[in-house]
């Protein structure tokens, strides 16, 4: 019961707020603007082409993160579910990412791998004719299409390695004295056993990474242009710039309902 009720306090409280607030014409910048619009400020997200646009990075940057999440912890679960010498160092090494702080880790992409100077990434890609590439500014959706991959491989890998783990090796081990080889045996057997743990990946992927706001507003700041400006991104920029409560408010009692649609979907 007092979980309940903190749990109650720190997010329904403000969120009954926020939908009060999505009913309000107020703009900080006007003091005494504060009056009853109803569904006004829905409609103005709505039909606003900021809004729509930030809702199809949102689905881009989503689909494109949990995608290359989920290929790339699959990948390294595979890789650490075998017995070798150092197999956990290399498990530690591999989660590492996933408890750094994203502001750290976004500031870390922005300053060490992908500056266009003294960058490691433009370095490794020297030899291959790589010039001095601004990665952020040319090619900034993928940035951080990128930057979340590596935050969030982990966390899928995690996912997957405890699903590879209960699988039944003796199952496995009939299979290899039929014949079967190993191709057959991970598309046959070890991906369908994977498909709920898959799914579950998937579903709490795209909770969190529809939530990105930290690697947008430290290596992109939404730009170039809107190109990296997200829904939360554009909340941020209607709440905290151009301090529309209103407007801002409608846009995040919005956001939550999509987030509850996918998950409920999913």
């Amino acid at each position: 019961l007092p979980a309940l009720i903190f749990t109650i306090i720190v997010t329904q409280l403000p969120f009954v707020v926020t939908l009060v607030y999505s009913f309000f014409s107020w703009n900080l910048l006007r003091p005494g603007s504060r009056e009853f619009a109803l569904f006004e400020n829905y409609a103005e997200v709505l039909g606003s082409s900021a809004a729509r646009h930030a809702l199809l990075v949102t689905v881009l940057l989503t689909a494109g993160a949990v995608i290359a999440s989920v290929l790339i912890g699959l990948a390294c679960a595979l890789l650490v579910d075998r017995k070798f010498l150092g197999r956990g160092v290399v498990r530690t090494l591999l989660i590492a990412p996933f408890l750094v702080m994203p502001a750290a880790a976004a500031l870390l992409w922005k300053t060490t791998m992908l500056h266009p100077v003294f960058g490691i990434v433009n370095w490794v890609l020297s030899p291959l004719g790589v010039g001095e590439v601004d990665w952020a500014s040319e090619f900034p959706l993928v940035t951080i299409i990128a930057v979340e991959t590596w935050h969030w491989a982990p966390f899928m890998m995690l996912i997957l390695l405890g699903g590879l783990q209960s699988q039944d090796r003796s199952v496995l081990e009939a299979a290899r004295v039929d014949g079967a080889s190993s191709l057959q045996i991970f598309r046959h057997l070890t991906l369908p056993h994977l498909r709920q743990f898959i799914e579950l990946g998937v579903v709490l992927g795209s909770i969190y990474i529809v939530q990105t706001f930290d690697s947008i507003f430290m290596i992109t700041q939404g730009g170039p242009g809107t190109a990296t400006t997200n829904l939360p991104f554009e909340l941020y920029q209607r709440a905290f710039r151009a301090f529309d409560v209103g407007e801002a408010a409608a846009l995040g009692v919005l956001v939550v309902i999509l987030t509850i649609l996918i998950a409920t979907y999913a």
